[in-house]
């Protein structure tokens, strides 16, 4: 597992193998089971994770009491509460684990400190973070423009990996959906070819 830190901490920053060591002794990682909920929406953050292997999905449940998935993560992909620096900002979203997981937890309170302590590492989860919103931008605009069979097939492409990981459902409402249209788009393409 901890090969995984050390290709993502190589890919995104110079911090020599010694201190790449001594960030990775440092960490907390743990195993958490399918069906934990790292995370509820209305709740306070206080930590945040990188996935070394597993599925989180995050979702928030709307007005009509409606769960409402927005993003599922998976290997080598940051979870991180955005605004989480206001100590008073509540999370809008819930995150749990939609398989067994294994994950770096990063404690908030503390890293400020390590950054201190390792300054390359404050460069490095910068760089997560934009490639983490230039993603997002990329993915939000073609899901505006895009049918919903034109994003379940660029789910297909992008990120095939989420069809055997992820139940109909959730994946349904992601692509913004109900689970019986996500049906025959599926029975559709698999007929046409």
């Amino acid at each position: 597992m901890k090969d995984i830190l050390y290709q993502s901490m190589s890919r995104l920053t110079s911090l020599s193998k010694e201190e790449q060591q001594a960030i990775v002794d440092e960490l907390v990682i743990r195993d958490f089971p399918k069906g934990t909920v790292l995370l509820s929406q209305g709740d306070l953050p206080h930590s945040c994770y990188f996935i070394l292997k597993g599925c989180i999905r995050q979702y928030s449940i709307d007005e009509s009491g409606k769960e409402v998935t927005s993003n599922f993560y998976t290997e080598e992909q940051a979870v991180t509460v955005f605004n989480q620096h206001k100590n008073d900002k509540l999370s809008d979203y819930t995150y749990t684990c939609v398989e067994d997981s294994t994950v770096v937890v990063g404690e908030l309170a503390v890293e400020q400190d390590m950054y201190r302590k390792y300054t390359p590492l404050e460069t490095m989860t910068r760089r997560m973070i934009e490639e983490f919103f230039g993603r997002m931008q990329e993915e939000f605009s073609a899901f505006i423009a895009s049918s919903p069979e034109e994003r379940y097939k660029v789910l297909l492409q992008k990120r095939p990996h989420l069809m055997d990981r992820v139940p109909q459902h959730q994946l349904a409402s992601y692509l913004g959906m109900t689970p019986e249209s996500l049906s025959r788009i599926k029975k559709r393409i698999h007929n046409s070819g």
